[in-house]
Formats: structure tokens, C-alpha cells, sequence
């Protein structure tokens, strides 16, 4: 699993300062924190680096301030948060590099926990320039990445940086790892991916790596339509990439070669207007109305799918099944999603999720809490199930390897 990284908690941190790079990229409004999950999630990765002696220093990101200071994006309020989530006082220090940050971490008490100012206030950090990291790494004596959702970007705190400190990977990064290489890449059989969304153009990549990994992919979503349409369903009004028809074909055909079942709808919900509570009718796909779109899997699909998730010993899911955000075309991602934690906690089946609309699906239907791991990760967790290398884990192994 994850024991190809260097493990923080393996490290002897006591009266050193420990540099950690974090995710509390957290939605706010009018400078209130509207989601604090994140913050909560890294708690138990500050409590472990200060109860075994250790000072943590903490940077992260928020939003897109376009490299240069602004109010609206500063992480002081996150620094409040925090503390309010450890119990203890949180120091903010309003710069990440230069003599205010130095001045900050320099000297600190045991037990201190600091925030620093949002790296990206800066260009070095989007331009992983090695001059920012070293500066950056001036702040502590170990490094440690504990920002899954972040690793796919070569940026100055998650990929430079490494190359020059003593680097390790935190426990939340490590448990995100583990619980996708658990699901993709050693995972127990027979297994299943849940593939929905809008558009299949921005899953082609997903779809065709999971083809040869799983042994049934369900399709869902918009997406459904377009390999309703390659094959040779009238989709009506539904949305429907044309242009990708043939990438649906391939991905088809591919999986028919892997000897992995494709699994599409059987019925839809279907209405005349995409709004809440339209007017609507459940229809066998051969059956759509010219005049009405698919918006949700019908109960003849979901009844198919809970049939093979009870076969199944493993889960990966991302995307929704219909339009979950408005009712009548959620019923079945909640539905779906209740068969999946009623057996997730009746031990049969691992499950693993992960994507912002999948997990707002799964927040909606009040089950995120009974999977196996519900990852929050949106662009890393994607580029993980496409088979990409995530520069921000590549660096971490090499570090392992040079230690070998």
C-alpha cells in the first residue's frame, strides 16, 4: 500500500520544527468559513507532530489571489479556525518567506503550532521555483506533505521543496493513498466503479483506464446518454456529446476485450424541462420521448446496479447517477448510495469516493459517513483513477529510494 513513502509518524520530530503542507483551501464567505471538513480532517496530523515534541509550522493555499497579497484571501481567519478545532492558540504570521516569516517560526516554544500566510500571495509557488522553496524550507527542519488534493500539481510546497528538506508524507495523505491503491490497484474482487458526471469528454481518461482495472464499470449521469446514443438509442433532448460518440465506442469495445461489463442505464427519468419538481415519467431507454431529456436512472437501473454492488467486494465511485441537486432526479444516487453504506457496514463491500459532486451527492443522501473513505480531493483524485503520476507523491518516492 502507502509504505512506498516516508511515514512522518516514523520520524523522530521532537524539539525540531516541522514544515507541513496542508489542504485548508476551504470555502468562505464574506470571510466566514462556510466548510471547515478540512481543517478538521488535518487536526489529528498537528496533534500527533506536537504530542511526540514537535513545533509544526503550517502553509497553505487558498483560492487564486493572482500572486500578490490580498485581504480577501488571506488565511488569518483559518488560523482562528484551527485553533478553535485544536483547543489551543494557532499563531498566524502574515507572510510564508522573507524576514516576517523567518521571525515567526524562528525560536519557538515547544508545543507551537504557526500559520503562515497563503503561499500562492506569491508566483514562486504556482512556478515550483526552487529559489521560493528554499526559501519556504527556511521555516522548518523537516518537511511533510499532507495534502493529497494537492499533489498533482508541481508547485513549490509540494514538489521543489522536497528535493531540499528531509521530506515525509503526513497521515491524511497516506490514508488517501492506501485507500485508492486499496480500491484500484490491489483491490478485493470482484470489483466496481460507479463513473457519472455531465460530460463523458471530461472522463474519457477515467473511463478508459478503469475499463481494464474493474470488473463492472456503471455509467451514469448525462455521460449515459452519449453511449445510449453510440448505441443507437434515441437520447430525445437529453444532453449528448455528440463528438464523443466515438471515444464511447472505444471505451465499449475496449471493455469488451477486458472482459469488464459495462453497465447503462435501463430506464431513465425523463422530463421536459430541466427544473425542480418538473413534470416527469420513468421510460425504458428505447422509449425516450423526442421531445423530453433523461435526468436520473430510472428504478429498473438502480435495482441493476444493487444487484451487482451486493456481488461485489469492492467500490470505487465518482460522480452522480442523475441530477442530484435537484429533486425528483436524485432518487437514484440516494438510493444507490444507501445500498452501498447498508453494505459497507454489513462488511461485504469496501467503498471508496471521491470527487466535490460526489461527495455532496453522498453528504445529500447522509451516507459519507459510512463508507470505507470518501476522499475530498477533486483534480488529484482524478488524475489518480486516470493512471497519472502525481508529482507531489513521485517526489516522495524518490526520496525513499535515495534513502534505500
Amino acid at each position: 500500500m502507502a509504505r512506498h513513502l516516508p511515514d512522518i509518524r516514523q520520524a523522530d520530530v521532537a524539539g525540531k520544527t516541522v514544515l507541513i503542507r496542508a489542504d485548508l483551501n476551504v470555502p468562505m464567505k464574506g470571510g466566514v468559513i462556510t466548510d471547515a471538513t478540512r481543517i478538521e480532517r488535518f487536526v489529528p496530523t498537528v496533534r500527533d507532530i506536537v504530542d511526540r515534541g514537535g513545533k509544526a509550522v503550517i502553509m497553505t493555499h487558498l483560492g487564486r489571489p493572482n500572486a500578490e497579497p490580498n485581504p480577501l484571501y488571506s488565511t488569518r481567519p483559518i488560523a482562528a479556525a484551527l485553533g478553535s478545532a485544536l483547543g489551543c492558540d494557532v499563531k498566524f504570521v502574515s507572510d510564508c518567506v522573507g524576514g516576517i516569516a523567518e521571525r515567526g517560526t524562528g525560536n519557538l516554544p515547544a508545543g507551537s503550532i504557526v500559520l503562515l500566510e497563503n503561499l500562492r500571495f506569491h508566483s514562486g509557488e504556482t512556478d515550483n521555483s526552487r529559489n521560493f522553496a528554499f526559501r519556504l524550507s527556511v521555516n522548518g527542519d523537516i518537511y511533510v506533505n499532507d495534502a493529497f488534493s494537492c499533489a498533482h500539481r508541481a508547485h513549490a510546497s509540494t514538489h521543489a521543496i522536497a528535493s531540499i528538506m528531509p521530506a515525509f508524507a503526513g497521515p491524511s495523505l497516506l490514508s488517501e493513498v492506501d485507500a485508492l491503491e486499496t480500491a484500484l490497484e490491489n483491490p478485493e474482487r470482484p470489483v466496481a466503479a460507479l463513473v457519472g458526471g455531465a460530460k463523458v469528454s471530461t472522463k474519457i481518461d477515467v473511463l478508459q483506464h478503469l475499463v481494464s482495472k474493474v470488473d463492472h464499470l456503471i455509467v451514469g449521469g448525462g455521460m449515459a446518454n452519449t453511449f445510449l446514443a453510440a448505441l443507437g438509442r434515441n437520447v430525445g433532448t437529453s444532453l449528448c456529446e455528440r463528438d464523443a460518440i466515438g471515444k464511447a465506442l472505444e471505451i465499449l469495445g475496449k471493455a469488451e476485450v477486458s472482459g469488464c461489463e459495462m453497465i447503462l442505464p435501463d430506464d431513465v427519468v425523463v422530463a421536459g424541462a430541466f427544473e425542480a419538481n418538473a413534470p416527469s415519467k420513468t421510460v425504458l431507454v428505447d422509449n425516450i420521448p423526442a421531445d423530453m431529456m433523461a435526468l436520473d436512472a430510472g428504478e429498473k437501473s438502480c435495482d441493476r446496479i444493487a444487484k451487482t454492488l451486493k456481488g461485489c467486494k469492492t467500490l470505487l465511485w465518482n460522480g452522480p447517477l442523475g441530477a442530484f441537486e435537484i429533486p425528483p432526479f436524485d432518487a437514484a444516487t440516494r438510493a444507490t448510495a444507501r445500498t452501498a453504506a447498508e453494505l459497507t457496514e454489513g462488511g461485504s463491500l469496501v467503498t471508496v469516493a471521491g470527487g466535490g459532486d460526489t461527495v455532496a451527492a453522498l453528504n445529500a443522501a447522509g451516507v459519507a459517513d459510512r463508507f470505507t473513505y470518501v476522499s475530498t480531493a477533486g483534480g488529484a483524485f482524478l488524475e489518480w483513477l486516470e493512471g497519472k503520476d502525481l508529482p507531489g507523491i513521485e517526489i516522495l518516492k524518490e526520496k525513499t529510494l535515495e534513502e534505500a
